[in-house]
């Protein structure tokens, strides 16, 4: 009897240091292409379903991005069943030190190049990817180019189009008159969500204002703004199931709208949602679950079923 309570106790402080190891996840360095990658691995490392993938938005980083979504209830069932690989665009993560002034920055391109060798690493066959803002444009060039590596992308504020001359005038005009951090700002939430200085606008204020890689943050945000036309049309568009997600009176939510036009809409999900700030992860995790644009099932034969709703949602 006291053996098997020994037993016991093993296993149960087993448990205890793998749902430790679990909820601070593995980091790696990872090398690319196009340089280093910094990758945290959540999860077993299953390989045979595919792994989540995320990528953050600029003046963000994979913590501050994501860790809140992934902690969340509705989000539960998922992430004890997959294994979670959050990549940081280089130089964003924490702790990541300032690259030297004349430093060439990657390409959005060359961003989305570097996820391969992230699968290869791992030996994972296929991801779902999931992306906010600049991130879900790199997962939809990442996917373009390699259609069999993507069962499924979950995509957030997505502007799929280059900037034109009146985005790049207006642009220059804010880099003249307003800060760095300001122009995050800009980019993460509404028009009155900045004018209102709500406390989470004021948090990320101090949290962008105070990194030391802000130069870094720059370089990604510089790249960002040269991005190329996706060129995504009914001919020529992802062909995995996608959900667009985009908040109400959000930065981009035009273009959101304009890229749910483009794909294909037997395959494709669009929810518009509140609050109108697109840092509303919380938010789509409940949406996810009520709406069942976002579930996956393990079935006997650990299958992945991918399941859409066809029709557009506004909450």
């Amino acid at each position: 009897m006291c053996n098997n309570v020994g037993v016991a106790v093993s296993v149960q402080e087993a448990e205890i240091a793998a749902r430790i190891l679990l909820d601070q996840g593995q980091e790696h360095s990872i090398e690319t292409p196009h340089g280093l990658l910094h990758v945290t691995v959540h999860g077993t490392g299953n390989t045979r379903r595919p792994a989540i993938l995320t990528f953050h938005d600029v003046g963000m980083e994979s913590k501050s991005c994501f860790s809140t979504f992934f902690k969340f209830e509705e989000m539960q069932e998922i992430v004890k069943n997959f294994t979670v690989v959050h990549v940081d665009a280089p130089g964003q993560e924490e702790g990541a030190a300032p690259y030297p002034l004349g430093y060439q920055y990657a390409s959005m391109d060359q961003l989305a190049e570097m996820i391969p060798a992230v699968l290869q690493y791992f030996n994972f066959r296929s991801v779902i990817g999931v992306g906010v803002g600049a991130g879900a444009y790199v997962l939809s060039r990442f996917t373009l180019s390699n259609p069999d590596s993507v069962e499924g992308l979950v995509l957030v504020n997505i502007d799929p189009n280059a900037r034109g001359w009146m985005d790049w005038a207006a642009q220059k005009i804010s880099t003249l008159t307003s800060s760095l951090t300001e122009q995050m700002l800009s980019h993460l939430f509404s028009q009155e969500e900045t004018s209102g200085n709500t406390e989470l606008v004021q948090s990320h204020r101090e949290r962008i204002s105070k990194a030391p890689n802000l130069s870094n943050i720059e370089l990604f945000w510089k790249s960002y703004n040269s991005r190329r036309d996706l060129n995504i049309d009914r001919n020529s568009t992802l062909k995995c199931p996608v959900m667009l997600v985009v908040g109400d009176q959000a930065p981009y939510e035009d273009a959101a709208v304009e890229c749910n036009s483009k794909l294909d809409p037997t395959t494709t999900s669009f929810l518009k949602v509140e609050p109108m700030c697109h840092l509303l992860l919380p938010e789509i995790a409940k949406l996810v679950k009520q709406t069942c644009g976002l579930v996956y099932f393990v079935d006997c034969r650990e299958e992945l079923k991918f399941h859409t709703n066809e029709n557009t949602a506004s909450y």
